[in-house]
């Protein structure tokens, strides 16, 4: 059985989820990615980060997006 690569717990950042055994949140990962960083950066930035678990963070985000909920976006001001 696979172990859990994404958890929340209230006590840990908030609830935020995060990569299981860290306080790295799946919001920083794709703060980072959305950024410009390559996995390979956020690797070496955060050592005890996997390739699988920045994988699974984006997996998370993904599944979270396709829920039933509306998503307000601002549109530009000309």
């Amino acid at each position: 059985m696979q172990q859990r690569l994404i958890v929340s717990n209230p006590n840990v950042m908030m609830g935020k989820p995060v990569i299981a055994g860290t306080r790295i949140t799946v919001e920083l990962i794709l703060e980072k990615l959305a950024a410009g960083e390559t996995i390979e950066q956020i690797l070496d930035a955060h050592p005890r980060l996997t390739r699988e678990a920045v994988l699974a963070a984006i997996a998370f985000a993904r599944e979270a997006l396709r829920a039933d909920v509306i998503y307000p976006v601002a549109e530009a001001v000309a």
